[in-house]
């Protein structure tokens, strides 16, 4: 895949390392501006934010082609989130696009194996004030500035969760909700050509991850259907540069679906298998699938 993102100006939350990095690192390699947040600035930090930080990611984004600029953020103080677009707006006039990617996953991790009563009721708000609070906040700036340009593409990262049942009750929901918001905020920002998309990666071998053993809770994944954090990157970079993407508005896909419309693979030179049948989506989530724009065969049941 050989987009020319030269020129586009992206906000990437959550890119100290996992998914985050991996979409900036694809944006970059096609040589997008892409501002990086999160709360690791620099490594030598203890527990998850060991294993990865916003200065390396910047690092590596740069080194491959992109500019990355690192921007400490903490994406439940709402006025860390305004700074950062006001930082934007000065430096570069301009958003073409933001991923909302931040959320707290390994503070819910930790209690995997507890009913949603044996948890304490903070883990709601683990779950949602970043992730889908913070998402709202993020787009509220966001759209802002793309609406007086009359151009500009939202993605939010999302997951399957969204479609049904895994692991933890209040990360579930969130994710239900965080579908929700790409196809309401859709609704109000197609006719200022903004458009609004929920992605869904598979399972991804994330830093993460692979430090658990490739298992979260009771799942258990092989590592030869897993996606690189970069394959969802190369989703978001193939949505950037799709002329026709308001046809995609309100929508969620999968990063493999769109691997198969766009014809990328991924890192390994593989093509991913999606985590879940298209058809399911389809049937499971009818008022975000029913009028998709895809020219990719529906997978078998």
């Amino acid at each position: 895949m050989t987009h020319n993102l030269k020129g586009y100006v992206c906000i990437v939350t959550g890119a100290s390392r996992g998914i985050g990095k991996g979409i900036a690192l694809a944006l970059c390699r096609r040589g997008a501006t892409v501002f990086i947040t999160g709360r690791t600035l620099h490594s030598g930090a203890e527990g998850v934010q060991s294993l990865g930080s916003l200065t390396q990611t910047a690092a590596e984004c740069t080194a491959a082609g992109g500019r990355c600029i690192p921007i400490m953020c903490d994406h439940a103080d709402d006025a860390s989130t305004q700074a950062l677009f006001e930082h934007v707006q000065k430096a570069e006039g301009q958003l073409d696009l933001l991923v909302n990617n931040a959320f707290s996953l390994a503070d819910i991790v930790g209690l995997a194996g507890k009913k949603f009563y044996e948890k304490p009721i903070a883990v709601w708000d683990k779950a949602h004030v970043v992730g889908l609070r913070s998402h709202y906040t993020c787009s509220w700036h966001a759209a802002k500035m793309m609406v007086e340009k009359g151009r500009g593409l939202i993605v939010n990262v999302s997951s399957a969760a969204g479609l049904g049942y895994f692991y933890d009750v209040a990360y579930g929901v969130g994710k239900a909700g965080v579908d929700r918001l790409a196809a309401d905020m859709a609704k109000e920002l197609r006719d200022k050509n903004v458009a609004c998309i929920s992605l869904w990666p598979g399972a991804v071998k994330t830093e993460y991850l692979l430090q658990q053993g490739l298992q979260i809770g009771d799942q258990k994944f092989q590592e030869e259907d897993m996606e690189s954090p970069e394959y969802s990157g190369m989703a978001v970079c193939a949505l950037l540069a799709d002329p026709d993407v308001l046809a995609k508005t309100g929508k969620v896909f999968q990063s493999s679906e769109l691997g198969v419309e766009y014809k990328f693979v991924d890192v390994d030179g593989k093509a991913k298998k999606p985590l879940v049948p298209p058809k399911a989506i389809d049937m499971g989530l009818p008022t975000l699938r029913a009028t998709r724009k895809s020219k990719a065969p529906a997978a078998k049941l």
